[in-house]
């Protein structure tokens, strides 16, 4: 695997001049991604919070080729350019080995882009779907989503006298991918980034659709001290509310384990949109949500055995 010093010498592929807010998680996630790969790239990338702030005309933060998609058929979009690319090399009118890499949010993957991601895995694409996931629909005013966390507050899911935030679990849309049988499916975090950029090696030599789901704090819909972002998503690794692993070939091993597992105040305690769980009243809404971090973590261990 390179180091830092090694990343530090490749193609700049996401550049500076984007309006990402401080702190976002995104940003870190495409620089680390892309450093990954050496070999050539092109990117796709749905509507969100990434290709809004980095992509306003005329400028943007893409030194690889890039496609705008909309909001919902990245990966529909990315399986007519990867096919097309190996006509072309089959017909010989391209030599380039290229990896075709996939951004999204959670809204636009676990939601609104389900039906395309679900297909292009079901053909069994060479596409390398990243996954930035910040938990809410950001880019449109901090809507929940189908990855928002229960007890978390949005927009549309306000805590207050109602509802006590999200009342819904979060979708395991991971779980989801490893059911399509691809041959590589895994979860990351930038606050280990030996971690991630290991995972997208791996992805980049895979014969077939790969899947990584990675953690993308959002200073805004959090909302966190942007100076936390990376240690925001090493205590959620540190409190298994986000579980590190990859399962290849359906081989499953839990690539980052907690020598203690801290309890999920942990976590919550540095997010103001879980203020409102740390409250007396809330207690036994804050037993069922680390119960059910507790119950998924006991699963993926008996899976990693």
């Amino acid at each position: 695997m390179p180091t830092l010093k090694d990343l530090s010498k490749r193609e700049e592929r996401f550049v500076s001049g984007h309006r990402l807010c401080p702190g976002c998680g995104a940003a870190i996630v495409v620089k680390l991604v892309l450093s990954a790969i050496e070999k050539p790239v092109v990117v796709g990338c749905a509507t969100g919070c990434l290709e809004v702030a980095s992509t306003i005309f005329p400028f943007s933060s893409w030194t690889s080729p890039f496609i705008h998609s909309a909001f919902e058929n990245v990966a529909a979009t990315m399986s007519g350019v990867e096919p097309a690319y190996r006509s072309l090399k089959k017909q010989g009118k391209m030599d380039k080995d290229i990896v075709f890499v996939a951004f999204g949010g959670d809204g636009g993957t676990y939601d609104i882009g389900l039906q395309s991601l679900s297909g292009a895995a079901e053909r069994g694409h060479k596409i390398i779907y990243i996954c930035y996931n910040n938990q809410a629909y950001m880019n449109t005013g901090i809507q929940r989503s189908g990855a928002t966390p229960k007890g978390a507050s949005t927009s549309t899911s306000p805590a207050g006298k109602v509802i006590p935030g999200k009342v819904q679990f979060q979708k395991d849309l991971t779980e989801i991918m490893v059911a399509h049988e691809v041959p590589y499916v895994a979860t990351s975090i930038i606050g280990r980034w030996n971690d991630l950029v290991s995972k997208v090696e791996k992805a980049s030599k895979t014969d077939g659709f790969s899947f990584i789901n990675v953690l993308s704090p959002c200073r805004l819909g959090w909302p966190h001290d942007p100076v936390l972002t990376l240690e925001i998503t090493r205590v959620a690794a540190d409190t298994c509310v986000w579980p590190v692993y990859e399962v290849v070939n359906g081989k499953y091993k839990i690539t980052y384990k907690p020598k203690e597992k801290k309890p999920i105040t942990e976590w919550l305690k540095m997010q103001g949109r879980f203020a409102h769980l740390l409250k007396p009243e809330n207690e036994s809404l804050l037993k069922s949500i680390q119960d059910e971090v507790d119950r998924k973590w006991e699963i993926l261990l008996k899976k990693s055995e």
